[in-house]
């Protein structure tokens, strides 16, 4: 189902723990959640920042939602020959990293040389973008975006917020970042980040690691997030997907992906099997009391938002 500084603060010290990577040009790259560190090689990064003149800014960004299948719709983007990705999936520069400047954000991208030769010389399609799934809650995302890539398309997955809340729980308990019950977590947020947010909107340089970790029904009011972003952009430069959707049948929901971008189905992709899923999580069933007051606690929040959109995603069941 679709429908068309310098310095950075922060608060609460979290868990000291880094996941080494790769990135597209063979460097490694550490990062923790308070700072994420590049070790890219010297030369790598001299190179990509001096022809930072000569890049292009993304075509679109997967904005959404976390824990909603964006990992996996870009991997499955990223075998596409028509689309260059980015350095890394995750450039985060609208949300953590928009102090570094728009050249530095540029340097992760291909060059117009290489989108001339695919063009010109191989005569395909090319274009370019990025995931940052958190940009679709953070509050100043949307007017940066907005000031930046005004023509850039919009694409957010959006899963059931009952189950992106419980996905996101295990995996922030997976990494450390929590140690309270499921529903002490969820009945303590609103006094664990309600003031964070506060402070995010006066300070647009604090970075909460309260508010980035521990919104798990927040961020699943999805029609207050999307409210702001269509004040700053068309609808038809934006195309939601239900996860559920994605999940169910992935070669579909790419589909439409690639009718949006103005891209060619890719044959290859044709096939159920050749879809891996990423950054797949696995837990215990939710007890069905909780999860019934958490169908009423988002009922409301849901009905608005299929009464925005124009869309019934049967959320409420």
């Amino acid at each position: 189902m679709s429908t068309t500084t310098n310095s950075t603060k922060s608060s609460n010290t979290s868990p000291s723990q880094s996941t080494p990577r790769t990135d597209h040009n063979g460097s490694s790259v550490a990062y923790s959640d308070a700072q994420r560190v590049s070790t890219t090689a010297p030369l790598a990064k001299l190179y990509r920042g001096v022809t930072s003149p000569i890049r292009l800014l993304p075509d679109f960004l997967i904005i959404g939602t976390q824990r909603g299948g964006t990992t996996s719709l870009y991997h499955y983007l990223e075998a596409h020959p028509g689309i260059a990705p980015a350095t890394t999936k995750e450039i985060h520069f609208f949300d953590r990293r928009v102090n570094k400047g728009l050249v530095w954000y540029r340097g992760h991208f291909p060059t117009s040389i290489e989108k001339y030769y695919v063009e010109r010389i191989q005569r395909r399609a090319f274009v370019t973008g990025e995931a940052s799934p958190s940009y679709l809650f953070h509050p100043h995302a949307p007017k940066r975006i907005a000031k930046a890539l005004p023509q850039t398309k919009l694409i957010v997955l959006l899963r059931n917020p009952i189950d992106r809340a419980y996905s996101q729980y295990y995996h922030s308990l997976e990494l450390g970042y929590e140690t309270l019950p499921f529903e002490e977590a969820i009945e303590g947020e609103e006094e664990r980040t309600a003031r964070e947010r506060e402070k995010i909107l006066k300070d647009k340089s604090y970075e909460s690691y309260a508010y980035k970790h521990l919104s798990y029904l927040t961020r699943g009011i999805y029609v207050d997030q999307l409210r702001v972003w269509m004040e700053l952009f068309p609808r038809e430069q934006f195309l939601i997907l239900k996860s559920e959707d994605f999940y169910a049948d992935p070669a579909a929901s790419l589909k439409q992906v690639l009718n949006f971008l103005n891209l060619p189905e890719m044959d290859t992709q044709v096939r159920k099997k050749e879809y891996k899923q990423y950054n797949n999580t696995t837990y215990s069933k939710m007890d069905p009391a909780l999860r019934k007051r958490l169908v009423e606690y988002f009922k409301p929040h849901n009905a608005r938002l299929y009464d925005f959109l124009g869309v019934d995603f049967g959320w409420d069941n």
